[in-house]
């Protein structure tokens, strides 16, 4: 059964060529918008007290590309997959790259993994003990040879750097740690390449984290030069922060690299993107258009870093991507010539009219025309409901 549209497409095009949208371009749009899916999104995972159990989970790397590839398949939108080390290690990552070539998928961002070894406890660069940073450092390196063999465009990199208790550590000295061993990184990373510096405001340190928010990441890029970006996780916030606010201002100084998309409503929660705050990821991408070119969103990348702990793998990932087009979509059908008179003329409810009604612009009848064009499903998530592979790979997978 699929979910019944509001409108049909011949009315919602009217309705765009009236606003002075040019659909065809639209169309090209969101076709052109591409989403990175996460190896670790396929795999069990869990809350921060239990791992509920999906038969059905990837359990290897090959798996894991496996269920990427019937994404891709699905939804036409999909065509890498960022992997995280250790949890997709693996002796041959030629042979992985390879793997995911023959089942039309590209690898992309390396997440390095800093903050599991029992020798973090107190850090990883930011470490007060010389000899802990050395052992970040050569699995940092590690990440890196893995990136050039299989071609990946991005280090991303989280830490779970910071203090407890006030006094444990000199912020400045760990300040300092972290630049000198990112400077000796990024000074070995080849052209093209670029390291995406994450942020996040606590957890699991909780008196100070070393890159705790979009300035602390900003500041670090902007030192380190035009192989840094500021990479913004959606759910690494402060409650009632205006993320779209630091959209804007990373893309003003060419220093967005990219996202995970998820959704918080407390803290970093990990839910599926737009599940619950909606309004917030369209208006992230009226200001990724505003700041890209040609009224299409900016080329940075679009990554989702979800965890998702009760809900079948597939599913949640393919509700995600979904998620994404529509906001995308939405934002794409605001009259910005319109927007832009009613700013001028400081007209502030019929500017936020203007934005509202691109938000509420029933866009499934597009997203279903383009995708019946291209040869996908009307609905990608209902497609996998109806297939039966979920009930296949549990049986073939096992708990």
């Amino acid at each position: 059964m699929t979910t019944p549209l509001s409108s049909s497409y011949a009315a919602l095009e009217a309705d765009l060529r009236a606003r002075g949208i040019d659909v065809g371009e639209t169309r090209a749009a969101i076709r052109a918008l591409k989403i990175e899916t996460p190896s670790w999104g396929y795999a069990q995972a869990g809350t921060r007290f239990k791992v509920f159990r999906h038969p059905a989970a990837a359990r290897t790397i090959q798996e894991k590309l496996d269920d990427a590839a019937l994404v891709h398949g699905l939804t036409g939108v999909c065509p890498t997959v960022a992997v995280h080390i250790p949890w997709d290690k693996t002796d041959d990552w030629a042979g992985v790259a390879k793997y995911a070539a023959e089942r039309g998928l590209a690898l992309g961002a390396v997440n390095p993994n800093l903050f599991q070894d029992n020798e973090y406890m107190l850090g990883s660069l930011c470490h007060p003990a010389a000899a802990v940073r050395k052992q970040a450092m050569i699995h940092m390196d590690y990440c890196l040879e893995i990136a050039k063999t299989i071609g990946s465009p991005a280090i991303s990199l989280w830490l779970a750097d910071g203090t407890n208790y006030p006094g444990q550590d000199s912020i400045r000295d760990r300040r300092r740690r972290l630049l000198d061993c990112l400077r000796e990184y990024i000074a070995r990373m080849p052209d093209g390449m670029i390291l995406l510096i994450e942020y996040k405001l606590f957890e699991p340190a909780f008196y100070h984290t070393d890159l705790a928010d979009w300035g602390a990441a900003f500041s670090m890029a902007g030192i380190l030069g035009p192989k840094a970006k500021v990479l913004v996780d959606t759910g690494h916030h402060a409650p009632g922060t205006n993320i779209e606010y630091i959209v804007a201002w990373l893309l003003a100084l060419d220093k967005l690299g990219g996202f995970h998309f998820n959704c918080r409503n407390y803290a970093d929660d990990d839910l599926i993107v737009g599940s619950s705050q909606p309004f917030q990821l369209f208006a992230i991408f009226h200001e990724l258009i505003n700041g890209g070119k040609a009224g299409r969103a900016a080329e940075v990348a679009y990554m989702l870093d979800q965890s998702h702990s009760i809900e079948n793998k597939i599913e949640a990932i393919l509700q995600s991507v979904q998620n994404v087009q529509i906001a995308y979509a939405k934002a794409l059908c605001v009259d910005r010539q319109a927007l832009a008179e009613a700013q001028q003329a400081g007209d502030v409810l019929g500017a936020h009219r203007l934005l509202t009604a691109g938000f509420e612009t029933d866009v499934r009848s597009l997203l279903t025309s383009i995708r019946e064009e291209d040869g996908r499903p009307a609905d990608p998530f209902q497609a996998f409901r109806a297939s039966g592979v979920a009930e296949k790979l549990a049986a073939e997978r096992g708990a």
